[in-house]
């Protein structure tokens, strides 16, 4: 607690962090905050105006990122042809042995995709893998039988976003490591990403406000001109 306090005492040295600002000049600021030992993850977050009980306002998605995230994906393929998944470039692949293993409590993979047939008897194992976000989903491109190009999507950057109950959604960019550049446009396609997944039906404001954070490091409120299209 007292190394966080003196971290946000410095931070906010480095700005007024109950103003907002521009994407760029956001970027800017979390780059000057002080870095922890290890290479922070760069989060944005983002909160909704939408109504969480509507069926066609709960917002989820994917977008690639054009400079990746910065993060090693391990990814694990339910199928019945293991040696073409591994083959394609999975860390993991099989059906019913992975699935034993996973009910043994086995968790070593951070996406799971599944082909169309295998995902028949992956729904048995939905209350282990669905409250990790790790249940296979056609709206996220985890389902599917091109196993080469939605393997290679995932390990490139593709990022999952699901707005949770309080419609906030946070998404993992980047590293501190990264450029200003890298991350400003991995925060833009993220910001325009959600803006396309807006529904027909809303009417109001949809994206009310959003923020840049490291994983050690306070949030940057970025301006509403960023986001206020959508």
């Amino acid at each position: 607690m007292e190394k966080q306090s003196k971290r946000y005492r410095a931070a906010i040295q480095v700005a007024d962090l109950q103003k907002e600002h521009p994407l760029k000049e956001a970027v800017d600021i979390l780059h000057k905050f002080p870095k922890a030992k290890f290479d922070e993850t760069v989060e944005l977050s983002l909160r909704l105006g939408v109504d969480p009980t509507v069926g066609d306002q709960m917002i989820r998605g994917t977008t690639p990122l054009p400079n990746g995230s910065g993060k090693k994906v391990r990814v694990l393929v339910f199928t019945d042809n293991p040696k073409a998944a591994l083959d394609a470039g999975a860390d993991h692949a099989g059906l019913q042995d992975m699935m034993a293993k996973i009910n043994e409590g086995w968790l070593d993979f951070d996406v799971a995709i599944a082909t169309t047939e295998a995902m028949k008897t992956v729904r048995t194992i939905a209350r282990v893998l669905g409250p990790k976000g790790l249940m296979p989903n056609p709206k996220s491109g985890t389902v599917t039988d091109d196993l080469v190009n939605g393997i290679k999507a995932v390990k490139a950057g593709r990022v999952e976003f699901k707005m949770d109950k309080t419609c906030n959604i946070g998404v993992g960019i980047g590293k501190r490591s990264f450029t200003a550049a890298q991350i400003i446009e991995n925060a833009q396609a993220v910001i325009d990403a959600v803006g396309k997944a807006k529904p027909s039906s809303f009417k109001g404001h949809y994206i009310k406000s959003a923020a840049l954070s490291a994983s050690q490091s306070p949030a940057v409120r970025i301006a509403s001109a960023e986001y206020s299209k959508y």
